[in-house]
């Protein structure tokens, strides 16, 4: 369901969607969000693995569930130039499969976004990882205008880091992160606006059909009046 045109002259996040073909990136209002929360309930990835550095994955079902309600529900209210925290919920084939995520400190400033993403472990293996990643990237540099983008993955989480490295990032370092009260390598990446651009039809070939961007103009209008 669309959210209502008051709610997104209000809160114009609200209002942004990102599409190619099946794949869907958009908006997370409860209805969706109850779907993503026991997509994650059963499972995000193998149980002797941990992607993240906050291990929110572990718990019963309904634990992880009531995770992931707390976080998003949290992160809708942090739309500012100072710190933008955008959610967005990933459907396939209109279903419910994962959430990618965007953040931005210091917009007007820095210009830069920070993006961060989940799937649950049954939808692993089928591309979708890389062409969320291509949507969110066209999403930011396109839509927001942004600088540049970055991201990181644990250096045991070899999917991750394959999506980075297959879309062209650059190595933007490795440093220990303490995860589990353990130091562990984190590798980081880096887009600029010009590599992507460089690579961008290349990596629209990947998705099969052009992306349509909504609601990015009045998001972008709030971000830059610093």
């Amino acid at each position: 369901m669309a959210p209502s045109p008051d709610l997104v002259r209000l809160w114009p996040a609200a209002g942004v969607r990102v599409r190619s073909g099946d794949l869907e990136l958009r908006w997370i209002d409860d209805g969706l969000l109850l779907d993503l929360a026991a997509v994650a309930a059963q499972g995000v990835h193998d149980p002797d693995a941990m992607p993240f550095e906050h291990p929110w994955t572990r718990g019963t079902p309904d634990e992880v569930a009531r995770s992931v309600l707390a976080y998003q529900w949290d992160a809708r209210a942090r739309v500012s130039p100072a710190k933008l925290v955008l959610e967005l919920g990933v459907l396939a084939d209109g279903v419910p499969v994962g959430v990618q995520g965007l953040v931005a400190v210091d917009w007007p400033v820095l210009r830069r976004v920070q993006t961060g993403s989940w799937l649950g472990i049954e939808h692993h293996g089928k591309g979708i990882g890389r062409r969320m990643r291509v949507l969110v990237l066209e999403l930011a540099f396109a839509g927001l205008g942004a600088a540049e983008a970055v991201s990181g993955a644990f250096a045991d989480n070899p999917s991750s880091n394959a999506v980075s490295r297959r879309l062209g990032y650059e190595p933007n370092g490795s440093v220990q992160v303490a995860r589990d009260g353990v130091a562990a390598l984190h590798h980081n990446y880096r887009m600029s606006r010009e590599r992507w651009e460089e690579l961008r039809s290349r990596h629209s070939a990947i998705l099969g059909a052009p992306i349509e961007l909504e609601g990015a103009a009045p998001l972008r209008a709030l971000l830059d009046r610093g």
